[in-house]
C-alpha cells in the first residue's frame, strides 16, 4: 500500500523522546526522514534495555530513520544544514528555544529560502515568553502543569504527589506535533506557503485536565468527590471498572445480585453515589473477594459494565485483540530485532506501520550528503 507521506522529505534535529516520537510517526506514515545527530549521537542510544550495545529504546523511537553525523558548531555543517532545509518539506527541532537562531537555522533564515518548509519546534514552554527560556524534561512538566496535584487529589489519603516514570508529556506532546504538522501540510496545499509551529509541552499536559481546567476558573459549591474508577479486590488480584452512567450502575448491581442498590437511598441517585461511593465499593467488594478476577470480568460483562483486570505491560502485549489488529511491528537493529509500537491508528488506503531497522550513528551521512551535493550541481 501507497503511504500518506510518501515523497516527504524531513529533517530531525530532535533528541530524547518528545520530538523523535513525532518524526518516527511521520517516518511510519511514508516521510524520508533523515536525523541530524552530533557526534556523539542521540543520548537515548545509550539508554536501556541494551542488547550487545545497541538500545531498542532508541530504536523504538527512531526506527525507518537515516542517521546524518553533523557537528553543528561548526560552519561548515551549518552550510550543509542549510542546504539540505532547501529541499526539505518539514523541519523538526526541539533543541531549547534560541539554539537554532543563534546557529542561524531557525524558521526567520530557513523559512525565507524554503518558502514550502513547515518548520516544527517543540520545546518545554513554548519559543516564547517569560518561561520560554526554562529547562524543561516531562516529570518537570507534569508538576508545573497542575497535572500530579490534580491526579493526587484522586488518590484517597495521599500527601505528597506520586513519582511518575511514565514521560506522559514527551508523547503526547510529539503527538500533537504530529497533527499540527498535518494541518500545515493540508494548508500548504492550499497556499503553497510553509509556515512555523510552536508545539508547548506544558499546554500538551494542560489538554489531560480539561474537567479540572473548569472547576478551577468558578465559585462553584463544593460537591462530594466524583466516583474514582480504581482497584477493586478480587480472590487472586484485582480489576478495575467504569460505572459512569444509571445504565451501568444498574448493571453493577446486577451483576452482583444486589439490584437493591438500585432503590438504596445511599445509591439511587448519582449524587448519593459520589457520597457514598467508598461505601458502595465496599459492599461490591464483599462479592468480588469471594470470586477469582476472570469471574468477576464475566459478570460483569453480561452486564455491559466496562471493566478490565490490572495487567503488566508485558501481559498486554498478549492480548489477542492487539495480535488482531497487527499493533506490533518488527524493528532490526544491531543487535537482531525486536517489537516495536505501530501507529495505534489505522488509514483504509495507505500503510501506517514502523519498521526498517535503526540506523546506526551516522550510517547514512555519505549517502544523504552525496546525493544532496549532487542535487545542487545539477540545479
Amino acid at each position: 500500500m501507497l503511504r500518506a507521506f510518501s515523497g516527504l522529505r524531513v529533517l530531525d534535529f530532535t533528541t530524547t523522546i518528545a520530538g523523535p516520537h513525532c518524526t518516527r510517526l511521520l517516518a511510519d506514515l511514508g516521510a524520508d526522514v533523515i536525523k541530524i545527530e552530533a557526534p556523539e549521537g542521540d543520548m537515548m542510544r545509550s539508554r536501556p534495555p541494551l542488547r550487545n550495545g545497541a538500545s531498542s529504546y532508541f530504536g523504538q523511537l527512531n526506527a525507518g530513520k537515516k542517521s546524518v553525523v553533523l557537528d553543528l558548531k561548526n560552519d561548515a555543517a551549518v552550510a550543509i544544514v542549510r542546504q539540505l532545509a532547501g529541499d526539505a518539506d518539514i523541519l523538526v527541532e526541539n533543541y531549547r528555544p534560541g539554539v537554532m537562531q543563534r546557529l542561524g537555522l531557525d524558521y526567520t533564515v530557513l523559512g525565507k529560502a524554503n518558502r514550502r518548509l513547515i518548520y516544527c519546534s517543540i520545546s518545554g514552554y513554548g519559543q516564547t515568553g517569560p518561561a520560554a527560556d526554562i529547562p524543561a524534561y516531562a516529570p518537570v512538566i507534569h508538576a508545573s502543569s497542575g497535572f500530579d496535584l490534580a491526579n493526587m487529589a484522586y488518590q484517597p489519603g495521599r500527601q505528597r504527589p506520586d513519582y511518575c516514570g511514565v514521560y506522559v508529556a514527551d508523547v503526547l506532546a510529539g503527538t500533537y506535533a504530529l497533527a499540527a504538522i498535518g494541518a500545515a501540510l493540508h494548508q500548504r496545499q492550499a497556499t503553497g506557503e510553509g509556515q512555523q509551529l510552536d508545539i508547548s509541552m506544558l499546554e500538551s499536559m494542560l489538554s489531560l485536565t480539561l474537567g479540572e481546567l473548569q472547576s478551577a476558573q468558578f465559585e462553584v459549591p463544593p460537591l462530594p468527590s466524583r466516583p474514582i474508577f480504581g482497584p477493586v479486590a478480587t480472590a487472586d488480584g484485582y480489576i478495575c471498572m467504569a460505572v459512569a452512567s444509571e445504565r451501568t450502575f444498574c448493571g453493577m448491581a446486577a451483576a452482583a445480585e444486589r439490584r437493591d442498590w438500585i432503590t438504596d437511598a445511599r445509591f439511587a441517585k448519582y449524587l448519593d453515589r459520589r457520597t457514598n461511593w467508598g461505601v458502595l465499593m465496599a459492599e461490591f467488594e464483599a462479592w468480588s473477594k469471594g470470586l477469582a478476577s476472570a469471574e468477576c470480568l464475566r459478570a460483569l460483562a453480561r452486564n455491559s459494565v466496562p471493566a478490565a483486570a490490572y495487567r503488566s505491560v508485558r501481559e498486554a502485549m498478549a492480548d489477542p485483540q492487539l495480535q488482531h489488529r497487527g499493533a506490533f511491528g518488527e524493528v532490526a537493529d544491531a543487535a537482531g530485532s525486536f517489537k516495536a509500537l505501530n501507529p495505534p491508528f489505522r488509514l483504509s488506503a495507505s500503510a501506517t506501520s514502523v519498521g526498517g531497522r535503526a540506523p546506526a550513528l551516522g550510517e547514512h551521512t555519505r549517502e544523504v550528503l552525496s546525493l544532496s551535493q549532487s542535487a545542487m550541481t545539477k540545479s
